[in-house]
């Protein structure tokens, strides 16, 4: 399902416009967007949550050459699933 299809189901399942639908959803991706860039942990009871954890810096190799790299540290984004959802998966 691509952004255009959850648009619709949204609209079509929450009785309103695709463009109400959209704005909608551009408000909760910018504010999740926002909070995790913050730090924060974002947590939807039932469906999951959302936090950022750091990932150190290693070392790895480049598949063409085999020659051994370093890959830097960074920040990462996880999803952890609730109960509910995934109950409902399985």
């Amino acid at each position: 399902m691509n952004k255009a299809e959850l648009i619709e189901a949204i609209a079509s399942e929450a009785n309103m416009t695709k463009a109400d639908a959209k704005k909608a959803l551009d408000a909760f991706i910018g504010t999740t967007s926002k909070a995790l860039k913050k730090g924060d942990r974002i947590s939807l009871v039932g469906f999951g949550s959302f936090s950022v954890t750091k990932r150190s810096a290693r070392k790895g190799r480049n598949p063409q050459t085999g020659k051994e790299i370093q890959i830097p540290a960074k920040k990462v984004v996880k999803f952890k699933p609730g109960s509910e959802l995934s109950d409902m998966v399985n």
